[in-house]
């Protein structure tokens, strides 16, 4: 019989996840046993915790102000584990980090190979998002720690892994791809293809400081739909140059005369109560493994 921890995972998976199905892959177990398992958890509490429907599960009014706790429980418990395990080093464990695509795909892969080749028995879980839903999962505890754009109005211990550069992205045949650098004020009027998810603060923001008011053709939140689009004519963006490494398109990146960076931090809520695998991962990365190893700086 599932020990009450398990059923915990279930029900913070089933609505992580959204659904039953996807809650049973992530953690290995049926759809039934999930959906068994959250019931049980319901008639132990005399409280309906999840609205079942064809779209997924969404929690109740109660399963809100209840979810918290059971996030809280099962992180402490998660931790107790891996802290016994590191009194005889650090062997085993996961590591849930919340992250947003350019790191995702370009850096973390050749990371995670190298850290457990150190460490093999430690596994990683990621979580991809915006900058503001990353943030929101590290207050809730949904992810032990997580990478963001730097300066954050958050409370957490966030330590700097260098700068990246912002790049125009430009159709190979366009005008401007004529140029060794292009200037911000080459981007007014021209139809523009903005990163909704992504940069689009740090773009709007520097547009506009400078006055400039480009032709938002395209929002979207997929870096690799812009540069498709782009390659295709349909317009021009501005791009992290972490996301432009080994793109599969033919595109003209160049330089920008105002030579704006995002500085890439990486954060937790409380680095005094992080578990050993936490702190072992940061101690690593700031020992040459961050971005700013790849290319930046």
């Amino acid at each position: 019989m599932e020990n009450l921890l398990q059923k915990y995972e279930a029900l913070i998976q089933a609505v992580d996840t959204g659904s039953f199905t996807n809650a049973a892959r992530a953690l290995s177990y049926t759809q039934s046993g999930v959906s068994r398992m959250i019931a049980e958890l319901e008639r132990a509490w005399g409280i309906k915790l999840l609205i079942r429907g064809r779209g997924g599960v969404e929690l109740t009014s109660e399963g809100r102000i209840l979810l918290p706790y059971v996030r809280d429980i099962a992180n402490m418990q998660r931790n107790l584990r891996m802290e016994i395990d590191n009194l005889s080093g650090l062997r085993s464990g996961v590591i849930r980090i919340g992250t947003f695509t350019s790191v995702a795909a370009q850096w973390l892969p050749n990371v995670i190979e190298s850290f457990q080749a150190s460490y093999p028995g430690m596994d990683f879980e990621l979580s991809i998002g915006d900058y503001a839903e990353i943030a929101a999962w590290i207050s809730s505890g949904r992810v032990d720690c997580g990478f963001l754009l730097l300066p954050i109005e958050e409370d957490f211990d966030t330590v700097s892994l260098g700068s990246d550069r912002l790049l125009a992205v430009l159709p190979p045949e366009h005008a401007l791809a004529k140029k060794e650098v292009v200037a911000l004020t080459d981007f007014e009027g021209a139809p523009f293809l903005l990163d909704e998810k992504g940069t689009a603060t740090m773009v709007t923001e520097i547009f506009r400081e400078a006055g400039i008011s480009p032709d938002i053709r395209l929002k979207t939140s997929d870096d690799y739909v812009i540069m498709s689009m782009v390659e295709s004519g349909l317009g021009v963006s501005i791009l992290p140059e972490l996301i432009l490494e080994r793109v599969p398109y033919d595109l003209a990146i160049r330089p920008l005369d105002a030579n704006p960076i995002r500085e890439i931090g990486f954060a937790v809520r409380d680095m005094s109560s992080a578990s050993l695998a936490v702190r072992t991962f940061q101690e690593y990365l700031m020992q040459g493994q961050g971005p700013a190893s790849a290319h930046v700086g």
